[in-house]
């Protein structure tokens, strides 16, 4: 049973604390993702769980077991780096394999666990070469290979497609999630890029200062952001957020009304409204404004609306006409708003 717990994990460089608190259970056969802007300790986190990083305080367990003082070979784990980290002297098969021939593990076994790695990856006819002779995805590939092979009980992946274009990204996230299926095997993968973390994971745990600001299916922390920070950080194109009153059943500021149609405490609120909840309509709506930009993004066309100091992003069908300068009328439906206390950031709840 390949469970990885953490217990009110810390980590401090000197003086500095950079990750405090941090409690975390991944159940058998998950797969989490660790997301976050570059600083947050994601990585930092997952160094911790592989062994390549010390634990300043708190204890980590895998299987049940208490894992703080194990060296990284002995933590039934393997991880696929964002460099690749190939012997450029060795072919393919002698990077896949090396571990195995390390640990003395028998010839016949290693060409045993060599076939279906090889054929699930696709790297049969790539196996005499050497790595400056594959391109980043094949390379990539071959690391993956070389973390299956030793057929571990817990994966961990840094980040491993920041270095390869777009195109070979989808691609080779569709095999990582197709592998995870086929092995069933406890994965935690660390990325800032929030696609990869919508399409792959179970569960998403968002991270920021070294904290979890949120955790929860993809659908979850989209659809009910807890905070201000995860509201910005989650959804493409970003969420608009919008200082507004809220008295006598209306959410308003100087130019924009929205009706609440439910009890909302009065006082200051900022509303979050995602570029595709808007409408624009041929009737007077919750506000007017004027058409500064118009890209056109294929299936949608991204406008950006000035209405006063407000500058709001929507997101509208392609077929949809609209030219720069043009006045027009926008509404929204209160249940796409996303209400948070402006101090705190914290959702309020309706």
């Amino acid at each position: 049973m390949a469970t990885v717990e953490c217990r009110d994990i810390r980590k401090v460089y000197g003086a500095l604390e950079v990750m405090r608190d941090f409690n975390l259970k991944v159940d058998d056969h998950e797969f989490v993702v660790f997301l976050g802007p570059s600083g947050c300790g994601k990585s930092t986190m997952l160094r911790m769980i592989a062994g390549l990083e010390e634990i300043t305080g708190g204890d980590l367990l895998i299987g049940g077991e208490r894992m703080n003082d194990r060296d990284p070979g002995d933590r039934g784990i393997a991880m696929v780096f964002q460099n690749y980290a190939l012997y450029p002297h060795m072919s393919v098969r002698e990077n896949i394999t090396f571990g195995l021939e390390r640990s003395g593990v028998p010839k016949a076994e290693i060409d045993r666990r060599l076939a279906p790695v090889v054929d699930a990856l696709g790297l049969g006819i790539y196996l005499s070469r050497k790595p400056a002779e594959l391109s980043g995805g094949q390379q990539q590939r071959v690391a993956i290979a070389r973390a299956m092979i030793k057929t571990p009980e817990v994966f961990l992946f840094d980040e491993p497609l920041s270095n390869l274009d777009a195109k070979l990204r989808g691609s080779l996230r569709v095999e990582i999630a197709r592998l995870h299926r086929s092995l069933k095997t406890t994965s935690i993968y660390v990325t800032h890029d929030q696609l990869e973390a919508m399409t792959l994971a179970d569960r998403i745990v968002l991270m920021k200062d070294g904290k979890i600001e949120q955790m929860g299916t993809p659908e979850e922390i989209y659809q009910r952001p807890a905070t201000l920070f995860a509201a910005g950080f989650i959804g493409t194109p970003n969420m608009n957020f919008l200082p507004m009153e809220a008295s006598d059943g209306m959410l308003s500021s100087e130019t924009i009304r929205i009706p609440a149609n439910r009890p909302i405490q009065p006082g200051q609120v900022t509303v979050g409204v995602r570029p595709g909840a808007f409408r624009l309509i041929s009737q007077p709506g919750a506000f007017k404004g004027r058409v500064e930009r118009n890209e056109f993004h294929g299936e949608t066309r991204l406008v950006t609306i000035r209405n006063g100091s407000h500058e709001i992003n929507v997101a509208l069908p392609a077929s949809t006409l609209v030219n720069e300068g043009e006045v027009v009328d926008l509404d929204v439906s209160v249940e796409d708003l996303h209400l948070f206390e402006p101090e705190t950031g914290q959702r309020i709840v309706l």
